[in-house]
């Protein structure tokens, strides 16, 4: 997983002149954390949308504030859906030798034999799963290889996911 990193300047705007700010290319943010006393923020927007349209709710995303580094995850994205731009952005800055509990996506991949040979549908009851680890061991997405499905009863579950001994699932090893 490679290095991301957002630059970020300490923002004095607050309330309705955050409006102002958005026009002149800045996207405004937060930082808060365990430890880490909250940290009104202000990014490039254009840098930022880039990184931040592609980024999961368990990738490490690192913010260059005041020449120091903070490791962090993105906790809430506010968004424009009709101009598909962000509005702004939580960050959650955690410690890369603490244990922290996320979720995480879960991404379908493959053809079930029993979609194409019995017109089955596959119902994907979840669509991110709950997991504990250190933030460098956490998983982007878990995909689960559906090729194995050959009738219409099969399933996968919770079980069956294919995750590293470091991260600890928390959901019943028996559901779906």
């Amino acid at each position: 997983m490679e290095k991301v990193v957002i630059e970020a300047t300490r923002r004095s705007v607050t309330g309705k002149q955050v409006g102002a700010l958005r026009r002149s290319g800045k996207l405004p943010g937060v930082m808060y954390g365990h430890n880490f006393e909250a940290v009104a923020i202000e990014m490039d927007t254009r840098s930022a949308s880039r990184i931040l349209h592609s980024a999961t709710r368990s990738q490490i995303i690192t913010i260059a504030l005041d020449g120091k580094e903070f490791a962090s995850l993105v906790r809430e994205r506010q968004k424009d859906y009709i101009r598909n731009e962000f509005l702004h952005i939580d960050f959650q800055v955690v410690s890369l030798t603490e244990k922290i509990r996320t979720k995480v996506s879960i991404e379908l991949t493959g053809v079930a034999p029993a979609v194409k040979d019995f017109n089955g549908v596959v119902v994907q009851e979840m669509n991110e799963i709950e997991v504990e680890g250190l933030p460098g061991d956490l998983p982007e997405r878990i995909v689960v290889d559906i090729s194995g499905m050959t009738t219409l009863s099969s399933a996968i579950t919770v079980g069956d996911l294919n995750v590293t001994d470091k991260v600890q699932i928390h959901k019943s090893p028996e559901e779906v």
